[in-house]
């Protein structure tokens, strides 16, 4: 991104509140910051729902609020996050060699209302971003401090109920924050949900913008009975309500603490920042997709557990020159990674009691990015930033199957380019081309036998290469107006695919994408800002096969318009809907899953300077819709012993509606 002004004169209006995406500000089209006044403004069901702020992102939920939600962004089902990389404060939130899937990206620790700012990215154009990030990026920043203390207390249909306190105050030359949230959601389900949320946060900060530094604290804790999805065939027989399920011991419990440390200074010839983390997490989950296909008697349920140790630092440097009389930056970073997973375990179970151990292993992994780039402004009207990156990884497996153990090395080398252009009448032009890459879990580039047949298997490649290329303008031609246009393409070695039978993700084909983006964020007048994205991706496999090219639960088209109406008196609020087109489920495109759009509404009312009341709405205008459908084979009793192929799908919630009274002090 660029680390110093354009020379020369640059018309911007400044689009503020919302979005920070003026001329000048980044290296791509479909690069941008999202501010904390619009996060504060729009309602979300779930904190996931935060990286929908990222233009094209949309967000689901297949089995219960407590686990991470299900991903969707330039043509991939991302499932838990694979190829979308996401990050808090510096520490990555992908948890790569997952027990439930690869690049497992959970948001729930977070609360919102900390969140300052989210920076995101797309495309594998950027030389610091590294594992996941093929997609795109999101890398999120808390408040170091608060404006006022606030207490908020929100009640909603479902028993649902949280409560949040947080302020800050100074302390030893610095400012301290601190936040406690507790929450509980029953939802509509048949079966309560039970949904229970403790989560907390101190964070220390110390010194001005340009050398400054902060040490942050997390814990969080949840446990819930979920709601997975369900047939179709056994809700249009009447058998199950739509929003029954088959299993009700279904569920998970996880938690989540860190402890982390930033800093930033910059001097006016250089600059350092650097970032450390230590988390420790756990996740047990029980799921059971295909219901009695493998276990006709006990039933299909599993267990999915891990307990993980992770460390890491990102350290980067930035010297700013001259090239002859052009101005220019340098920058070099490193970032390193361990992960200590052990238990990490697969068990079959029936009403959350094992029956038998699938597989267990001990797992660390290992990696080492080194990354550089320069930027140049070659001419006023001309900018290029080249970079590159070198990753290394070491996978180390110790499985109860004894085949399955072994150590493994891996190495990949990622050159990265972007040309700016303009601006010209307050309009540039950006050309971008790069190649990333993600991870593969690391028992599967040591597996050599299937854990639940006991049959040969190949293993997987270790790291897996993407490369993509866009092309892309960005304009303020209009006043008040902020618009950019991307085309973009994205080529993978290898997909990931979701299987029905084990509830997870499995390495396929290789594929390829293509699409546009168009994104326009408006201030009509000081109170009411518009912001419309519009999507469209094309995702095929690029290596031939019978069973036809489709990706499934690949998304085609998405689409979101927002109304935010910011203090016209002492009203304030905002209109969210979000489109989510159709997707192929099977290979063929024979099923394909219906389209759908839900919407949101916040509306508050500023009783005086201290006290707020806000009534949110969720699914608005009564949709019956879904959150996620798969098409996959499962086994209901009495049925052939071969299952029978089925839409399984997770109703999106009906209308509801959650009062919340916030007061500041």
């Amino acid at each position: 991104m660029l680390d110093f002004p354009i020379e020369g004169p640059v018309a911007t209006v400044q689009v503020q509140a919302h979005y920070n995406n003026s001329v000048g500000t980044s290296d791509a089209a479909s690069q941008g910051v999202v501010t904390a006044a619009l996060i504060a403004n729009r309602p979300a069901l779930r904190p996931g729902e935060l990286l929908e702020f990222v233009p094209g992102v949309i967000v689901t939920q297949h089995s219960g609020d407590g686990k991470a939600n299900q991903y969707f962004l330039r043509g991939f089902n991302l499932d838990h996050g694979t190829d979308f990389a996401t990050y808090v404060d510096g520490m990555p939130i992908n948890m790569r060699t997952h027990a439930h899937g690869q690049g497992y990206t959970d948001l729930n620790f977070l609360i919102p209302e900390l969140v300052d700012r989210i920076s995101y990215k797309k495309g594998a154009y950027y030389a610091d971003e590294g594992d996941f990030a093929s997609a795109g990026a999101a890398r999120m920043a808390l408040a170091n401090k608060l404006k006022d203390g606030t207490a908020t207390l929100t009640a909603g249909e479902g028993q649902y109920l949280r409560g949040l306190v947080a302020n800050s105050t100074p302390l030893a030359g610095g400012n301290l924050l601190y936040a406690l949230e507790l929450a509980h959601n029953n939802g509509p389900w048949q079966v309560p949900e039970s949904f229970r949320k403790q989560a907390g946060v101190l964070r220390y900060s110390a010194g001005p913008k340009d050398d400054q530094y902060s040490v942050t604290a997390m814990a969080y804790k949840g446990a819930w009975y979920a709601s997975s999805q369900i047939p179709q065939r056994a809700v249009d027989s009447g058998d199950l309500d739509p929003y029954g399920t088959l299993d009700p011991t279904d569920g998970g419990v996880t938690s989540r603490y860190s402890l982390s440390f930033g800093m930033n200074k910059r001097s006016a010839d250089s600059q350092f920042q650097a970032s450390a983390y230590a988390v420790r997490s756990a996740l047990t989950l029980y799921n059971n997709f295909t219901y009695f296909l493998d276990d006709p008697v006990n039933g299909d349920q599993s267990r999915q557990t891990e307990r993980r140790k992770m460390l890491g630092f990102d350290v980067s440097q930035t010297w700013f020159g001259k090239l002859g009389e052009r101005d220019m930056s340098n920058r070099i970073g490193l970032q390193v990674r361990h992960d200590g997973i052990a238990p990490l375990a697969l068990y079959s179970t029936v009403r959350q009691q094992i029956l038998r151990t699938i597989t267990e292993s001990a797992v660390k992994e290992d990696s080492a990015g080194l990354w550089l780039d320069n930027t140049v402004q070659w001419t006023p009207w001309l900018r290029t930033v080249a970079g590159a990156r070198y990753d290394s990884y070491r996978f180390d497996v110790a499985s109860d199957i004894a085949e399955n153990s072994g150590k493994v090395n891996a190495h990949i080398a990622s050159p990265k380019l972007a040309v700016v252009l303009g601006p010209w009448k307050q309009t540039e032009f950006f050309l971008n081309a790069g190649s990333g890459f993600h991870s593969n879990d690391a028992r599967g580039t040591t597996v050599h036998l299937t854990p639940k047949e006991r049959e040969p298997a190949e293993p997987v490649t270790p790291l897996v290469r993407t490369r993509g290329s866009e092309v892309g303008l960005r304009t303020e031609l209009v006043p008040g107006l902020q618009s950019s246009l991307a085309l973009w393409r994205l080529r993978s070695a290898s997909e990931l695919v979701f299987s029905g039978d084990a509830g997870d993700t499995s390495a396929s084909r290789g594929s390829k994408r293509s699409g546009v983006e168009l994104n326009n964020h408006y201030i009509a007048s000081n109170w009411l800002l518009f912001d419309l994205d519009l999507a469209y991706s094309r995702a095929r496999y690029t290596e031939r096969d019978e069973a036809g090219d489709y990706i499934p639960g690949a998304v085609g088209k998405v689409a979101s318009f927002g109304a935010t109406i910011t203090e016209l008196g002492p009203w304030s609020g905002a209109f969210q809907m979000r489109y989510f087109g159709p997707r192929p489920l099977i290979e063929d495109n024979s099923k394909r899953s219906a389209s759908s759009a839900i919407a949101y509404l916040r509306t508050s009312y500023r009783i005086d300077r201290r006290w707020q009341l806000s009534l949110d709405v969720f699914n608005l205008f009564g949709r019956k819709i879904n959150d996620i459908d798969y098409y996959y084979d499962s086994r209901l009793p009495g049925e052939p012993a071969e299952g029978v192929g089925d839409i399984h799908y997770h109703p999106a919630e009906p209308r509801s509606y959650r009062l919340t009274l916030h007061t500041t002090f």
